[in-house]
């Protein structure tokens, strides 16, 4: 789930030079300049990601506390926080500035003297309130929630992914549980990324290799029973409850 950035156009320089560093932090980060394209309904994708988002980020200044816009984003976080019962807007002071009431009772990140002071207080908070290993998908028709785990099986690298999709007005959810376990060049090269502290960049080439493995293949999901079932082979089922990675 993504980290939304609320902030007032005038304080684009700094939302930009934000993000980027959060990024470069592993978060997954929702901002306007980045994710609206010609033609999108402004509206109905800010409402979309604020709704979507493990944490809002409101950055503090004279114009953003006079921003409607800002002020509007403001709201909508605060209505989700007290709904959910849990840390959701996390206040950034760029300037001094009068704080919304709403607020002052908040500890905020202070980027008023130094950047990278006020950075570390940011991507440790969104530590505390948000898990990049899980999140959820929101469709029309659907929900899904989504959690991925990984670890070794013997000496092979493992990864694991469960998906809850729960159906808009229906009676039910299905439940879904992938085991992808790499073959022995696949687990040497995950280790490399590992050892080079870019452990997430492995779990990520690993997934997005499943992606290709699935194109232009006809793939439809049979039922037998309640019981999981094993592939063996080098191919990929959506049936099956184990899927060999071959690198």
């Amino acid at each position: 789930m993504p980290v939304f950035i609320s902030y007032s156009h005038e304080n684009k320089e700094f939302a930009d030079k934000l993000a980027t560093h959060l990024v470069k932090n592993n978060a997954h980060v929702w901002i306007d300049t980045w994710e609206l394209n010609v033609g999108d309904s402004i509206i109905n994708k800010i409402q979309d990601a604020i709704q979507s988002s493990s944490a809002l980020l409101v950055v503090l200044s004279e114009a953003s506390v006079q921003s409607e816009w800002c002020k509007k984003e403001l709201s909508a976080g605060l209505v989700r926080e007290l709904n959910e019962k849990r840390v959701l807007v996390l206040p950034l002071l760029l300037e001094e500035c009068e704080i919304p009431i709403f607020l002052q009772d908040k500890r905020y990140a202070d980027f008023r003297v130094n950047f990278d002071s006020g950075l570390k207080e940011v991507v440790d908070s969104i530590a505390r309130v948000t898990n990049s290993n899980q999140g959820r998908i929101i469709e029309p028709e659907f929900n899904m929630d989504w959690a991925i785990d990984w670890g070794y099986r013997g000496e092979l690298f493992e990864l694991n992914f469960t998906l809850i999709e729960q159906a808009i007005n229906q009676p039910f959810s299905v439940l879904t549980q992938v085991q992808v376990t790499c073959n022995e060049r696949a687990t040497i090269r995950y280790k490399q990324y590992e050892d080079l502290s870019l452990d997430w960049l492995g779990r990520l080439v690993i997934t997005e290799s499943l992606g290709s493995l699935t194109e232009n293949q006809d793939f439809r999901l049979i039922l037998e029973n309640q019981f999981p079932k094993r592939n063996q082979a080098n191919t990929t089922t959506r049936n099956s409850s184990l899927i060999i990675f071959q690198s």
